[in-house]
Parts: C-alpha cells; structure tokens; sequence
C-alpha cells in the first residue's frame, strides 16, 4: 500500500525517515510531502497536498496517510477536498486537534511569528481547528505522555508531550488516542509507536 507521510511544523521529511523505513520494511510504498511555513502561504501548502491527494486518488487503490503534528492537521484540511480518496487509515501523531496552548504562548515570540508565518496564526487561533470537517476515514490517535508536569508548566498536571497536552489531542469526545510515554518533536522514533504505525496499516 502507498503511504503519505506529512511532517510537522518546522521539519522536514527527515524527520520521518525512521517511520518510513519501518513502513516499507512492513512491505508499504512511502511518499513524503514537504512543506516550507517561511516560504509559503498555509492556502499554497493545502492546495499542493489537495493535488497530491487527488493524484493517488487516481490511483484508485486505498492508501495510508501519516501526519505529525501540524502535518494531521494539513492532512485534515486537504481530504475534505477529496472525498473520491480511498483511505485505509489516517494516522496522526501528536496532533492538536484542539487550539494548542503552547502555540497561542508561543504567537508572542517574534521570532516564532517569523518562522511560522500563517501556519503558526492557524495553530494560534481559537476558531480554526475546531471549524475543520471531522475526518470522513477511519482514524488513529497517537499522543504522548513524555512532557513534563507540575506547578510550573503550562499543563499543570495535565499528562502532555512536551508542546501538545492531553485535551487537545482528541477530535470527539468519544475518541480514545493510543498513548506513549513519548516526547512531541521525535515521537516517531520511537519503536512502539512505529510498530503502532505500522499495525494499524494492516488492521
């Protein structure tokens, strides 16, 4: 099966090279879609994954899509665009699917409002994500637990994974996101959460 791997904000496809290998080991075909905040508008990265999407949909064979971080979000946005898609299983990874709080901290930063552009204003605002359609495919949640906690952090006790905290993981309240003692940016290094990958492009 065809897998399209989506990073996060500020990464690169690199950052996803380890969870390819792993996918391609298990007999997949990997793809990977780059993106650029500094040098393009958040409508030109949609509208390039839009294409993307519509190209494998001509396909016509069910695919996988991957996404970490902002990466799910994007992937969010561009498959309501395109319904024809046959989607085995999205997965996303450490996704806010719910405003972030360390976003909205973080649009204060000059230095992150430079960097981030209308991707970073998209992550801050409190209207965006939840006006995003609930995806139409089946989906899995990977969260993680690896952040720290306490009366000095901005998730109190909450459980979190450094940048994305417990409630912002789920889409419906009814969601149950699969949980890794994981830190955000290299959650996908991590062999349990691969292997959880994995699986869930078989099941």
């Amino acid at each position: 099966m065809r897998v399209l791997l989506v990073h996060g904000l500020n990464r690169t496809p690199f950052s996803m090279f380890g969870l390819a290998f792993a996918l391609r080991r298990a007999g997949h075909h990997t793809q990977f879609f780059p993106y650029a905040p500094l040098a393009e508008t958040l409508p030109r990265i949609t509208r390039r994954l839009v294409a993307r999407l519509r190209q494998l949909a001509r396909l016509g064979r069910p695919v996988g899509l991957v996404g970490h971080s902002l990466g799910g979000l994007l992937l969010r946005m561009a498959l309501s665009a395109v319904p024809e898609l046959p989607v085995h299983r999205l997965v996303m990874l450490g996704t806010p699917n719910r405003p972030p709080r360390m976003a909205m901290l973080a649009t204060q930063w000059r230095a992150f409002r430079w960097l981030t552009r209308d991707c970073g204003r998209f992550l801050a605002s409190v209207e965006a994500i939840p006006a995003l359609p609930d995806p139409a495919v089946p989906f899995t949640l990977i969260a993680g637990t690896g952040g720290y906690r306490g009366p000095w952090c901005l998730f109190g006790d909450e459980p979190n994974d450094g940048i994305v905290g417990a409630s912002e993981i789920p889409i419906r309240e009814t969601d149950t996101p699969v949980w890794f003692p994981v830190w955000h940016t290299i959650m996908m290094n991590d062999p349990a959460v691969r292997r959880t990958v994995v699986a869930a492009m078989i099941s």
